[in-house]
């Protein structure tokens, strides 16, 4: 893999940087939930954004296609919405005197696409998002038809606990790069919204980059260095969550990759050449907290996912001191 250069880290961050001032205009008070969003997207990865209705999650995705002027399709999750309602239909038309089947793309053609309420349509039409999300195509009828690049699903989902729901796939989960939880804001945030909004008034957003802008930011944060102790770190992390009391099924190997694509590009958001320890831990939490399945006796006595990988990130050296030579790495 290439090795990046400081020449490329200070155009990155000044992008990043109008990125995160633009999307800050959009969400108020919600600044680490925003630098995991941009995290999420320099690493390719699909978003999943839980909270209660009416907190700006919808608002958030919209405010993010219109700064980087990506092509946007909203899908309103429902309980009666079928899978070819996402991905397209053949339908029936005369072309030179014959029928024939002709396939009509759905809103899933598109660089960004908004599953709003995803937990409100059944297993069924949720799993039609299983092949786009992880190959970037569809296949319908035996045809397979390309996904434009870049290709991002940001999901909007209720807490389960809400009447109407179903629990997403677990194969699907898996395939969200990230987890966010979306919560309150205070009454400081509270008041500038009154101050600064008004009902059924979309927020201007200025246009901060176009897609090939995009692709090549994420190309800057695959040339981040990840060091091989960093690399042991996340791997051994990954590989606790298995066998671990309470827990039923742990992380799979894409958490790893997951780990590794998000901490390069944190490291890149924060105008570093490499990424650390630090990085790791701030990006697990979003990472394996959705990918954790925990059995009864867990849930009885309380446990959640997230106090699970806390707990994990406090049982887990960040250096292993079985491998000197990775230490001596370390210390260089």
């Amino acid at each position: 893999m290439t090795s990046i250069t400081e020449s490329e880290i200070a155009p990155a961050c000044e992008k990043l940087g109008r990125l995160r001032g633009a999307l800050e205009g959009v969400l108020f008070g919600q600044e680490a939930l925003i630098e995991l969003v941009i995290v999420g997207l320099l690493s390719r990865g699909h978003l999943l954004l839980e909270g209660l209705p009416g907190l700006g999650k919808t608002e958030l995705v919209k405010g993010l296609a219109r700064c980087l002027s990506l092509e946007a399709k909203r899908v309103q999750f429902t309980p009666d919405l079928l899978p070819g309602d996402i991905t397209g239909n053949p339908v029936l038309q005369e072309i030179d005197g014959r029928r024939q089947f002709v396939f009509q793309p759905g809103p899933l053609f598109a660089n960004l696409v908004l599953a709003d309420e995803i937990n409100r349509a059944s297993p069924k039409t949720q799993s039609a998002l299983l092949e786009a999300m992880q190959e970037h195509r569809v296949t319908v009828l035996g045809q397979t038809h390309p996904l434009p690049d870049p290709f991002f699903v940001l999901a909007t989902q209720n807490p389960i606990e809400l009447e109407g729901t179903y629990p997403l796939p677990e194969a699907q989960l898996d395939r969200f790069l990230f987890k966010l939880d979306v919560h309150a804001a205070g009454v400081d945030v509270l008041e500038r919204i009154v101050r600064n909004r008004e009902i059924g008034e979309e927020p201007v957003v200025q246009v901060v980059m176009d897609a090939a802008e995009l692709r090549e930011l994420s190309a800057v944060a695959r040339k981040i260095f990840l060091p091989d102790v960093v690399v042991n770190f996340l791997a051994r992390l990954v590989e606790a969550t298995h066998g671990l009391e309470g827990v039923k099924y742990g992380a799979s190997p894409r958490a790893a990759l997951a780990l590794a694509a998000a901490s390069r590009s944190r490291a890149l958001l924060a105008g570093r050449l490499n990424a650390s320890f630090e990085d790791v831990r701030a990006v697990a939490g979003p990472v394996l907290g959705h990918r954790l399945v925990l059995d009864y006796s867990a849930k009885l006595e309380g446990k959640t996912t997230a106090s699970v990988v806390a707990a994990l990130l406090k049982s887990v050296p960040a250096q292993n001191r079985a491998t000197p030579d990775l230490l001596k790495e370390a210390k260089l």
